[in-house]
């Protein structure tokens, strides 16, 4: 089996993600925060500790700002539900997941005013048409940092940049494709507002992620998205006002971010870069190889330094999920196919409502396994 669906969730994980939960469950297994016994101690250190090794990877200006919740999704939410409100207006691109779709267009629905600035038929996007978007009402900037469909790199560092230069809108990246995978600098790069997710390249389990809350966002002004119990300030009936518990209701995923720390350490001790560059030597090799097959039509960046280990490809005469099929049946090869969950991204590249078949590699992909998708795909593709 060749497992190529690691934007969707990445696989096999770090052993010591397994290990760091297994140790949860069987030697600590308290509630965090809720109580003042050794375990329950113990059990704060541990979602501290996640917290601590997020902040670092991203260059958080300061762990207590990491806001942990089920996904990126969830924490785009959060950012976007508790900030915006009717007359704001929002920047966003056309390559955007309905993560951040679905929620902009509700938001409009309520009187919140959002301009979706085109990218190109690679996924490509010029920070000058972004910035010429700006109105004087503009409260956010909200752009994913890399591709699920295509892996294209959006350039959310000069964007930030600039809008840091001007004092203006707060910028939200979803990191959800690019976190672990691409070096991430909230403070150098001008991001307010960064959604991340655990189970992607940060190789920590599902059910993990959230949103990292930078320093130039009014606290005051923000909404979390449920209210309850914090383990803090429990004398009082209405949510506390300073983070991360403003934006933390109810009991933590607790073991799942003992494992999240376990994976982001791991990320942490290869370093980012390194990983970078093995994933742009094997995307560059696959990228070359399926364009040299005849009938194969591949989107998105030519050159692997433009994107991540995202590849959707089509092969003429063959329907997506004729291709995956076959692929999983015949070859034991894992993909996606389809939409993605990101029809304007699909749109903007021209696959909708068709989609792709999409490969997506790994810190754990082998050559060996690329050549090996390349000969499968070449083999369908001759009928």
């Amino acid at each position: 089996m060749i497992y190529l669906d690691n934007a969707a969730t990445s696989w096999p994980k770090p052993p010591g993600v397994l290990e760091a939960m297994a140790r949860f469950l069987t030697e600590v297994g308290a509630n965090p925060g809720r109580s003042g016994h050794r375990l329950s101690v113990e059990a704060g250190r541990i979602v501290y500790a996640a917290r601590e090794a997020v902040a670092e990877l991203f260059h958080a200006p300061d762990p207590l700002r990491v806001v942990f919740g089920l996904n990126a999704t969830e924490g785009l939410n959060l950012a976007l539900r508790g900030l915006l409100r009717p007359g704001d207006h929002v920047v966003t691109s056309s390559m955007e997941h309905n993560s951040v779709m679905r929620p902009l267009r509700a938001l409009e629905r309520e009187g919140v005013e959002v301009t979706v600035v085109s990218c190109s038929g690679e996924g490509m996007l010029d920070p000058g048409a972004v910035l010429a978007a700006l109105r004087s009402n503009t409260r956010m900037v909200v752009l994913n940092h890399a591709s699920n469909v295509t892996g294209t790199i959006l350039p959310v560092g000069e964007v930030g940049r600039a809008l840091r230069r001007m004092n203006g809108p707060l910028l939200l990246v979803d990191a959800a494709q690019s976190g672990g995978a691409i070096p991430i600098d909230m403070q150098a790069d001008g991001i307010d507002l960064l959604a991340f997710t655990g189970h992607k390249s940060l190789y920590g389990p599902m059910g993990t992620g959230g949103l990292i809350i930078g320093e130039r966002v009014p606290l005051r002004e923000f909404r979390p998205l449920i209210r309850g119990g914090t383990g803090s300030r429990s004398e009082q009936e209405e949510q506390p006002d300073f983070l991360p518990d403003m934006g933390e209701s109810g009991t933590p995923n607790a073991v799942g971010l003992a494992g999240l720390e376990a994976g982001v350490r791991w990320v942490l001790e290869r370093g980012v870069e390194a990983i970078r560059a093995r994933e742009v030597e094997l995307t560059q090799h696959l990228l070359d190889g399926l364009r040299e097959i005849p009938g194969v039509t591949v989107y998105g960046p030519a050159d692997a330094r433009r994107r991540t280990a995202v590849v959707s490809f089509n092969i003429a005469g063959m329907e997506p999920s004729e291709v995956g099929m076959r692929l999983d049946e015949e070859y034991g090869i894992l993909c996606r196919v389809g939409l993605h969950c990101a029809p304007a991204a699909h749109r903007t590249i021209g696959t909708f409502p068709t989609g792709t078949v999409r490969f997506s590699l790994g810190a754990f992909t082998t050559r060996e396994e690329v050549e090996a998708a390349l000969r499968a795909v070449a083999q369908l593709a001759r009928g």
